[in-house]
C-alpha cells in the first residue's frame, strides 16, 4: 500500500462544497476522488484537512489516500490535465501511512476578502464580499483583538446541535488594506474553526466597521453563548482556506 499527500488549490463558486454528498456528485472531494479512481483504475477515497462550505475557495488544501500502485512520474500532470480548470493539484508527495490530513492539523489559515470599491469590481465579484461603504477599521481591529485567544465560540457557530466543544483557540487576526485595489483582506490564524465561525466573525467585525455594533459586543457574544449575540454570517465567496500547518 502507498501513501500520499497532496495540495490542492481550488476556485470553489461552482461547487457544492468540499465533502462529497450523496445527493449531487458537484463537490471539490467528490471530483477528485472520481478522477483519481479512474486514472488508477481502483476505488480512491480521500481525506481532506477539513470541509469548506459551497462557493468557498482554497489556496492550499491538504488531502491525503492510499493506493496500492506506486504513482508515476507523470502523474502530477495527467492529474491536472483531467481535472476541471478550476482545481489544480500543486503537489503531490509520499507520506506516511499514518498521516491523516485532518487529524494531524495544528493549525489552519483562513482568509476573507472584502472589495470595498463603491461599484463592485467585476473580476473579483466571486472571490470577494462587496460592502461599498466606508469601514472603520481601527474599531474592526479593536473588536477582532478580543477574538483572540481561547474561548468558546458557540456564538460564532451556526451549528445549534453541534455537541463537542466550541472552545477554539485563535492566534492572531491581521488586517490588509489594499488601498488602491480597494480590498480589505482579513486573515484569521487558529487551531480549528467551527461551522461557518469565520465568516460570522467578519459579519460582526463588518457591522462593527460600519457603526451598527461597537466592538464591545464581542465581548458579550464570547461570555453568552447566544448565536443572536453575534453578527450576521458573511457571504461564502470572500472566504479562502489559506494554509494548513502541521508539525514537523
Amino acid at each position: 500500500m502507498y501513501s500520499y499527500k497532496c495540495i490542492t488549490t481550488y476556485n470553489g463558486t461552482r461547487y457544492n462544497g468540499w465533502q462529497k454528498q450523496g445527493n449531487t456528485s458537484n463537490t471539490v472531494q467528490g471530483k477528485l476522488e472520481y478522477t483519481i479512481s479512474k486514472m488508477l483504475d481502483e476505488t480512491i477515497e480521500i481525506s481532506g484537512s477539513g470541509r469548506t462550505d459551497a462557493g468557498v475557495h482554497a489556496l492550499n488544501q491538504v488531502f491525503n489516500f492510499n493506493c496500492s500502485q506506486k504513482l508515476p512520474d507523470s502523474f502530477l500532470d495527467d492529474l491536472n490535465g483531467f481535472l476541471p480548470k478550476d482545481i489544480r493539484i500543486l503537489s503531490c508527495d509520499v507520506c506516511s501511512e499514518h498521516f491523516h490530513a485532518r487529524l494531524n492539523a495544528k493549525e489552519k489559515v483562513y482568509q476573507y476578502r472584502i472589495d470595498t470599491s463603491e461599484y463592485g469590481n467585476p473580476f473579483i465579484r466571486d472571490t470577494s464580499h462587496h460592502v461599498p461603504e466606508d469601514l472603520n477599521i481601527t474599531a474592526m481591529k479593536k473588536g477582532a483583538s478580543y477574538l483572540i485567544g481561547t474561548h468558546d465560540f458557540k456564538s460564532f457557530c451556526s451549528n445549534k446541535r453541534m455537541k463537542k466543544s466550541s472552545v477554539r483557540t485563535i492566534y492572531d487576526i491581521s488586517f490588509e488594506n489594499l488601498e488602491h485595489d480597494k480590498q480589505l483582506y482579513i486573515t484569521f490564524r487558529g487551531n480549528g474553526f467551527l461551522y461557518n465561525m469565520v465568516r460570522i466573525m467578519v459579519g460582526t467585525l463588518i457591522e462593527i466597521g460600519l457603526g451598527i455594533r461597537t466592538p464591545e459586543t464581542i465581548v458579550e457574544a464570547l461570555d453568552n453563548p447566544d448565536r443572536s449575540l453575534a453578527g450576521h454570517t458573511a457571504p461564502a465567496k470572500g472566504l479562502f482556506l489559506v494554509d494548513v500547518i502541521y508539525s514537523t
